[in-house]
């Protein structure tokens, strides 16, 4: 059992400082959930898997997109080859950045982002800035691409896991199948 610095318990209290935008987000995704910001906090801490979301990397690549939107994000997964680990020369971070409908898709957040670009492992990160789809909206192409192999870096509520949830069970039950055409692989949803 470790003991604090005058051989006394830790206090379990500690103050934490995070980028502004990603303190909204995580205020708001603690305010959707009906937790307090603190309450949210600690449940995130202690879900397993949480490991490579405290990598300096994972922990930049959200700060930046959060950075940028504040409380409308609503995820950010990493996918492609860098999440697949087939990392070849040229390859970057693909970034899914999943942002609320308020928020539009606009050359001017790629431009914002490209001020202050960030890195991982050495690789270039590559925003792709998206909206949920609407209920009962496609999921092929870059969502299934993302469902099936994509790593989860941050979610505001369950409703990104909850779609990624229901576009794998529709690839498991063949509603959606993965194609592949002049080398290059690509989603479709089967008839």
């Amino acid at each position: 059992m470790k003991v604090g610095s005058k051989g006394s318990m830790p206090s379990g209290r500690f103050l934490l400082r995070v980028d502004p935008g990603l303190h909204a987000a995580l205020r708001a995704a603690a305010a959707r959930m009906g937790l307090s910001l603190n309450d949210y906090c600690a449940r995130k801490l202690a879900t397993p898997g949480t490991s490579l979301v405290a990598s300096g990397d994972a922990i930049a690549a959200v700060q930046r997109s959060a950075s940028l939107v504040g409380a409308a994000l609503v995820g950010v997964v990493a996918f492609g080859s860098w999440a697949r680990a087939e990392i070849r020369d040229g390859s970057d971070v693909d970034l899914l950045v999943v942002v609320d409908d308020v928020v539009p898709l606009s050359r001017d957040l790629y431009r914002r982002w490209d001020e202050a670009p960030v890195s991982w492992e050495g690789l270039h990160v590559e925003p792709h800035f998206v909206h949920l789809p609407p209920s009962g909206g496609s999921v092929a192409g870059l969502w299934a691409e993302v469902a099936v192999e994509g790593v989860l870096l941050f979610v505001r509520d369950l409703e990104l896991p909850r779609l990624l949830v229901g576009i794998r069970r529709a690839v498991a039950e063949g509603r959606v199948a993965r194609r592949v055409a002049h080398g290059q692989p690509y989603w479709v949803e089967v008839a």
